[in-house]
């Protein structure tokens, strides 16, 4: 199996490495812009197979497509960072241009490969990739809400002093300010949490996690890569090890929670074709607000993208 990781930045570095690391794919490509990045970043992970004893091949390209090629999943993480100051929006145009000429090139080299969106405005971004693409959207979707989850698990884990393998949660909507964590669904080894916290700290860890993505770029003074790039991975597992893992992911609607057309963070069941199935949760009128509401947000931002002609 074929690996190509497109944007060999933090997050992108960080994914192929948790791809090799995990033998997910027999040969992971890390192709970047810039003259001998992704060859470099490639190679000191090649060089670590032998200490810590894993087989994945990784090799890096600049800007060379034809490495790509018949890649079973294609991750996109390129376009530029956030920074202190600016929001997921501020980055729509340069970004979009950089996604639709990644997208152009890799559906040339791998028409059958199935595309993962890390780019940023993400749910955007994802949006725009699959308008490219012109492949069906089962194949195209968006990495969020795997993310938006382990910072909202983290979080909790450290509240209750737990371990945060115990803790399961789905959250929907936007990847932003926007996002809807669901604490009706959320356990701790199937105790639900409202059982072990009270709704005030609870409240405090859902909008810490909101504005998670900020509070690192505040810190660093540049996105997070750790927690992404091994999302990205963790997204990859389950489609090249077809195993069939339910996931909050960037989906495009047709209809489910009565939305069309547009990209949002659902539960889906991922496999070897992708998104094999739209989970529709029962959500009450609180919950369905609150999506709706997120749903309006990200509409907005795809329709400033469709007036720019980026895609045309």
């Amino acid at each position: 199996m074929k690996v190509t990781v497109v944007g060999a930045g933090n997050v992108g570095a960080t994914c192929a490495d948790v791809l090799a690391q995990r033998e997910i794919a027999n040969e992971i490509v890390l192709l970047d812009i810039k003259e001998g990045f992704a060859e470099g970043k490639a190679l000191d992970i090649w060089q670590k197979a032998p200490i810590n004893l894993y087989d994945s091949r990784t090799t890096g390209s600049t800007n060379d497509y034809s490495k790509t090629a018949n890649s079973d999943v294609v991750v996109i993480t390129s376009g530029l960072p956030r920074k202190p100051g600016m929001s997921r929006d501020d980055l729509i145009a340069t970004n979009a241009g950089i996604v639709k000429t990644v997208t152009d090139n890799i559906i040339k080299h791998s028409p059958n490969a199935i595309l993962i969106i890390v780019s940023n405005p993400l749910d955007v971004m994802t949006y725009c990739a699959y308008l490219n693409a012109k492949i069906d959207s089962s194949k195209v979707f968006g990495m969020a809400g795997i993310l938006d989850t382990a910072r909202y698990r983290a979080f909790l884990a450290e509240e209750l002093n737990v371990s945060p393998k115990d803790i399961q949660a789905v959250l929907m909507g936007g990847h932003g300010d926007t996002m809807v964590p669901l604490p009706r669904y959320t356990t701790v080894s199937g105790i639900p949490v409202t059982e072990l916290i009270d709704a005030e700290k609870l409240n405090e860890i859902i909008e810490r996690t909101k504005f998670g993505g900020g509070e690192i770029v505040k810190l660093l003074g540049t996105s997070a890569w750790y927690a992404p790039g091994a999302a990205a991975a963790q997204m990859v597992e389950a489609v090249i090890r077809d195993q069939k893992r339910i996931f909050p992911v960037c989906a495009w609607l047709q209809g489910e929670y009565g939305m069309k057309d547009i990209y949002l963070g659902v539960p889906v069941v991922l496999g070897k074709n992708g998104i094999e199935k739209i989970i529709e949760l029962q959500l009450n009128d609180d919950e369905k607000a609150l999506l709706e509401e997120s749903a309006k947000a990200v509409k907005s931002v795809m329709d400033v993208l469709d007036n720019m002609n980026v895609n045309a």
